[in-house]
């Protein structure tokens, strides 16, 4: 199944998020837009992972994340991957304790290199997915809105972290929420 490992978003921010993407919408580019709630902060694609192999991973996390303390992040800016010129994804930032949000996501990594997972060659830059780019239509508006910045200014605690499965149906991806790492608690992996 496909697995991924994220910091899930309150509901404050993904009703920020809902705002913004009825702005991002009225330019009309060709851009399928995120669902919103299915906006995550992922530290980790795993891929395709055998079930059994779950309670392992939730254990190697745990082990890895749980010590490290909850963060006080914030939704902050906009841009796209790969660049201006040629966006195939629109994303809002993260800003605030990035420092120690580079830390977890080292831990997240070397918890899941340890059971054999490939390790991630790009370099990590926290993000929000709002969208993928599908076309040319509307994009130069849109692009030069986003050029100009936004600090939406919703904060939040990331306090755990998810092993997500997704599903990829014909509507989008399906999130299903298999294990939660509580940080700061290194004792526990619980169930969700």
């Amino acid at each position: 199944m496909r697995t991924f490992v994220a910091i899930p978003l309150p509901r404050e921010c993904q009703t920020m998020l809902q705002q913004l993407q009825l702005k991002l919408r009225e330019f009309q580019a060709d851009v399928r837009w995120a669902a919103i709630p299915s906006i995550h902060l992922t530290l980790k694609f795993l891929g395709e992972v055998d079930p059994a192999a779950i309670p392992a991973l939730a254990d190697s996390l745990n082990r890895a994340a749980g010590p490290e303390n909850a963060l006080r992040l914030r939704l902050q800016g906009l841009g796209c991957f790969p660049h201006p010129r040629n966006p195939r994804i629109v994303w809002c930032g993260i800003g605030g304790d990035t420092e120690n949000l580079a830390k977890l996501q080292q831990a997240v990594e070397t918890a899941c290199v340890s059971l054999g997972f490939d390790r991630e060659q790009r370099p990590f830059h926290p993000h929000l997915t709002l969208g993928r780019v599908n076309g040319k239509r509307n994009l130069q508006p849109l692009m030069d809105y986003i050029k100009m910045g936004s600090d939406l200014g919703a904060a939040f605690i990331a306090d755990h972290c998810h092993v997500y499965k997704s599903a990829l149906k014909p509507q989008g991806a399906e999130y299903t929420v298999l294990k939660t790492i509580r940080l700061g608690a290194p004792a526990e992996t619980t169930d969700d």
